[in-house]
């Protein structure tokens, strides 16, 4: 078996919250791979942009808004015939007390981390059953399988757990139709947002290296080929699955 089972050649892949961070650094992976790629993001500009760079096109796309979500994929599919992956990446976190946690602010992260992911499989599930092929992926994170320290965030943790049950459920309903699904759970990954946490909460930051076995945190250029794996035909008997990728971080 040679490289060529990594290809992408000829499929369709979207991915959410494409625009900047992890979800750009999949793009470029994929398309490097020979995917035509859609960046679904609600931020035109950064959309645009990204899009360009990667070769693909941009869909203006709130994945919190169920109704717009089953329009861009049913667009994408009216245009090229097929939607063969769909990376769904979009998502948030607060750094919140639970005890002092309000209501909106549960939501609003249950609502993009965890019902978006819904919407978005939901439909991109409808679209590769009826053409009895494809591939989901689900961005999760390690925190839905242990509890971050010493930052509080109870429900981005609770969110990205859903998000790897809501995983193995789909791979079970979907698996003899011809659909996979799976999850890539990043650790502490160097976007800007992160490394800006470097300087603002030096002792999280500390403390987060320090638990990480080795020794550092991810480059978000280390996840795309992660994507490229389940993409592809290479990870063809893989479903339902939560790949972990956290420098060792979960091993202690």
């Amino acid at each position: 078996m040679g490289t060529e089972v990594f290809s992408l050649q000829g499929r369709v892949a979207l991915v959410t919250g494409g625009g900047q961070g992890i979800g750009l650094e999949l793009a470029r992976s994929l398309s490097s791979a020979g995917a035509h790629v859609v960046i679904g993001e609600i931020n035109p500009e950064t959309g645009k942009r990204a899009a360009d760079e990667v070769g693909g096109e941009f869909r203006a796309l709130d994945v919190t808004d169920s109704r717009a979500v089953a329009d861009v994929v049913g667009r994408i599919v009216a245009d090229h015939g097929h939607l063969d992956v769909s990376v769904h990446n979009a998502g948030m976190v607060r750094n919140e007390p639970a005890e002092s946690m309000p209501d909106e602010s549960w939501r609003s992260v249950l609502g993009l981390n965890l019902d978006a992911v819904f919407w978005c499989c939901r439909e991109a599930g409808k679209a590769m059953l009826a053409q009895g092929s494809g591939s989901i992926i689900n961005i999760a994170s390690m925190s839905g399988l242990i509890s971050n320290h010493p930052q509080p965030q109870a429900s981005y943790n609770a969110s990205k757990a859903g998000v790897i049950m809501l995983t193995k459920s789909l791979a079970g309903e979907w698996a003899g139709r011809g659909v996979r699904v799976n999850s890539i759970s990043p650790g502490y990954t160097g976007t800007e947002l992160l490394r800006s946490v470097e300087t603002t909460q030096p002792e999280w930051y500390s403390t987060w290296i320090a638990q990480t076995p080795m020794g550092r945190v991810a480059e978000p250029r280390e996840l795309g080929p992660v994507a490229v794996f389940l993409a592809s035909d290479a990870s063809s008997f893989v479903t339902g699955s939560n790949l972990v990728a956290d420098g060792g971080f979960t091993v202690w």
